[in-house]
């Protein structure tokens, strides 16, 4: 999928079949064993098995393994290892289940809704990112129910120790993974936060990116990027030169595009939506440079916005996943380039075809997001959606219908993509914390207002900035 470099803001051996029925999650549960240390009652779970152990001040933080099917269809046809991470506060706190869609981190850290009920976090790898991959690799079995049946099995597993509630949450593809989860085990969770989650419901209906690329921000900042887009195609031989003499000093290459005449057309065609996904519009507008800047000045902004990395083999072989993914069953965007008119050498380049190697098949389901859509806008229960304004990804956003209840779309005023409920204006931002408390099942003290239980941790709640590659939420 396209997308400008962004800075993202992750039993035994199968003895028998993975549970058909899920537990609902406030429901009573066989009686495990207790011993005197959590990291036994871990390990006593068959198919779990250690990492490592790191420490965290007022946690336990444990690296782990979990045996999962290769395909939940048919268990008897082969295992693989799926990473996570399990932040430990106690069993009597709710637990917060994350996901990013992608790697997991192995850095303790806390989501938003852990900081706010003050519980546990589990955090999953998303299958076939390495190292959770299945050896051989049958991309078949990457979809969104077998990665949803990952996380149920992990679920069933865990809740046998954290008994209390449950709340899911992730943001971009976390948050579609959330959400995806949701609509297979409706019940698993008590509350799904789903942060600026893209719903694309019809791959090939995209007019609503159109729009916001129209409309977004100012007049002028938006003419000061197209300015700088086209500038950076006029200048195309000697910035190609550039970027294929880097690549060839860091050895990078580009064999999937083809070239790096074609990643440079892929790179630009991404900036504006790079630009709007992750840089703050109040001040970034204003660094915009002119078309006059010098090659080094349009190499250096290029590089902050998009990052030529990410537009090179070894920068897109990590998310080979995603976009397998993006181009069988999510969607991706499919914006225009009127700014860029006539000067276009590969139009229709810039597409996940393009980033997957040739011999991966991929065949679209037009039914898959269609399905989800549906579910979360007659059936969503305490489900939670927050997007932001200027976000590119909140163009085409989950909607909530009259089948819906207890559930919410807050939208955070300026927000990009990093967007999230202490950014929401005060009164949504209240709201939103009181409902999840509750889902939680920690509420506020009846009068006071609703804040999060546990304080701010230097360590566990700094932001992590990581470079992304294109066009990927």
């Amino acid at each position: 999928m396209r997308k400008a470099t962004r800075w993202l803001l992750s039993l035994a051996v199968l003895i028998g079949t993975a549970g058909a029925g899920s537990i609902p999650a406030g429901a009573a549960t066989a009686a495990e064993p207790k011993t005197e240390d959590i990291k036994d009652r871990i390990l006593a779970i068959p198919g779990m098995s250690l990492i490592e152990e790191k420490p965290v001040d007022g946690y336990r933080y444990f690296v782990l393994n979990y045996s999962q099917p290769v395909d939940h269809r048919h268990p008897s046809k082969g295992t693989f290892q799926q990473r996570l991470t399990l932040l430990h506060k106690s069993v009597d706190r709710p637990t917060v289940f994350f996901t990013s869609g992608y790697n997991v981190s192995t850095t303790p850290s806390r989501s938003e809704p852990t900081k706010i009920i003050d519980g546990n976090q589990v955090s999953l790898e998303y299958r076939y990112f390495t190292p959770s991959r299945p050896t051989p690799t049958d991309w078949k079995k990457l979809d969104i129910r077998q990665a949803a049946t990952d996380q149920h099995r992990i679920f069933q597993a865990l809740h046998r120790i954290y008994g209390k509630n449950w709340i899911a949450t992730g943001g971009s593809k976390g948050g579609m993974t959330a959400t995806y989860y949701r609509r297979f085990f409706p019940h698993d969770m008590n509350g799904t936060v789903a942060y600026v989650a893209p719903n694309d419901v019809r791959n090939d209906e995209d007019s609503a990116y159109d729009r916001f690329f129209r409309t977004v921000g100012t007049a002028q900042c938006r003419a000061d990027l197209a300015a700088i887009e086209r500038e950076a195609l006029l200048r195309r031989k000697e910035m190609v030169k550039r970027f294929q003499d880097w690549a060839d000093k860091e050895k990078q290459t580009f064999t999937k595009v083809g070239n790096a005449d074609r990643a440079y057309e892929v790179m630009v065609t991404d900036l504006v939506f790079g630009f709007w996904q992750y840089q703050p519009a109040e001040t970034a507008c204003a660094e915009v440079p002119e078309p006059t800047v010098s090659t080094d000045g349009l190499w250096q902004w290029m590089d902050k916005i998009g990052g030529f990395d990410s537009y090179t083999d070894q920068g897109m072989e990590p998310y080979t996943p995603y976009y397998y993914q993006a181009g069988t069953q999510l969607g991706e965007p499919g914006y225009g380039y009127p700014q860029l008119a006539g000067l276009l050498k590969y139009p229709g380049i810039n597409n996940s075809r393009s980033f997957v190697p040739k011999d991966i098949p991929m065949r679209f389901d037009k039914r898959a997001m269609p399905d989800v859509d549906r579910w979360v806008r007659h059936h969503a229960n305490r489900m939670m959606f927050v997007n932001g304004q200027y976000d590119p990804w909140s163009s085409e956003h989950f909607e909530l219908g009259r089948g819906a209840r207890d559930s919410y779309v807050f939208t955070v005023p300026g927000g990009n993509h990093g967007s999230n409920i202490a950014k929401l204006k005060e009164a949504d931002r209240t709201k939103a914390t009181a409902e999840l408390l509750d889902w939680a099942g920690v509420p506020a003290p009846e009068g006071a207002k609703a804040t999060p239980l546990a304080p701010y941790d230097k360590k566990l709640d700094r932001q992590e900035v990581r470079r992304m590659p294109m066009l990927r939420p």
